[in-house]
């Protein structure tokens, strides 16, 4: 369907700047990379399957996105570089953060796709519900990490949030917030969906009061799209529906490299760059479910995820980020 399938048309170049993108091996996160890698991009893939990673970066070098000719594609593409990252260990978060920001000299875009979707219900090593870790807390605990150096590589500056539309049916159980007494796999993404929204919302109101310029943050719906974020759904909702809703997408909705142009619009466009803190779908703004307007509801989850990183959630954000850092000097 055409009108689900609006291209990003900036024409941007991203010479001499530093790209950081998890989930980035396969779906719309290695289409992400490409795009970028063929602006000029320094492009840091985060995975924790080195040889998938491997593939995925041969790939994305010999095969340019459709809007580019290969020759033009290699000629003027920028540089590729992989890192290891586990969202479900705190720890491999911590130590990726270490690494990023010892060996880069700048980071300018924080691409967080990474995600799981339908999982099983499992903890983490760290004790939560794996998909609020992944899809959530993880990307919490790496952007806040990542902070300093983006806002010493700052202006221009932004952080992507990959959400999902399902976020509309989504709830933050505050009381039961690893969904110990209630999990279903649906429960359990839509309320990290929701929780991607409220994160971007809330963090953006702390940079401004912190008075932090030069940092924009962005959320989004990517689309409806047949990639591997369904593998799990074969056995928590019924044997079948992941080829069946990979099936349905690819007859009707977007393609891989379709479903990443709204990722692309918020890290480049010119436009975006004067906007923070909301929601796209489709390459413009989008409305999101009213609950996330609200202030409060947004500051009780940036306590709660404190609360399980083990952190104080103080209300001078520069004090905070000092904090945060120092778990990994």
């Amino acid at each position: 369907m055409w009108f689900f399938k609006k291209m990003c048309t900036s024409k941007a170049r991203l010479d001499g700047k530093t790209v950081v993108i998890t989930g980035a091996n396969s779906g719309i996160g290695k289409e992400t990379a490409r795009d970028f890698y063929g602006r000029g991009a320094r492009v840091i893939l985060l995975c924790r399957n080195m040889e998938k990673m491997n593939e995925a970066v041969e790939d994305i070098k010999n095969n340019p996105p459709s809007r580019i000719k290969k020759d033009e594609y290699q000629s003027n593409a920028g540089e590729l570089a992989i890192y290891s990252l586990d969202l479900s260990s705190l720890k491999s978060v911590r130590d990726c953060a270490k690494n990023l920001l010892v060996k880069e000299a700048a980071i300018h875009i924080l691409v967080n796709n990474a995600g799981v979707a339908f999982h099983p219900y499992q903890k983490t090593e760290d004790g939560n519900e794996m998909t609020l870790q992944t899809n959530h807390l993880g990307h919490f605990l790496l952007t806040l990490l990542l902070l300093p150096k983006m806002q010493s590589s700052s202006p221009g500056c932004r952080i992507v949030n990959v959400s999902s539309i399902f976020h509309i049916v989504g709830n933050i159980n505050f009381d039961d917030i690893n969904l110990e007494k209630s999990y279903t796999p649906t429960k359990g993404y839509t309320q990290s969906k929701l929780a991607n929204i409220l994160f971007t919302k809330e963090l953006a109101r702390r940079l401004k009061k912190a008075d932090i310029h030069g940092v924009n943050v962005y959320s989004l719906h990517p689309g409806l799209m047949p990639t591997e974020i369904s593998r799990h759904s074969n056995n928590t909702l019924f044997p079948g529906v992941a080829f069946l809703y990979n099936c349905l997408t690819w007859l009707l909705f977007k393609n891989v490299e379709e479903g990443a142009q709204t990722t692309i619009y918020c890290s480049v466009d010119e436009k975006a760059a004067n906007e923070t803190g909301l929601y796209y779908s489709d390459c413009s703004v989008a409305t999101r479910l009213r609950r996330t307007g609200d202030d409060q509801y947004a500051k009780n989850l940036w306590d709660v995820s404190c609360k399980l990183l083990h952190l104080e959630p103080e209300e001078d954000f520069t004090t905070f980020l000092q904090t945060v850092s120092s778990q990994i000097l």
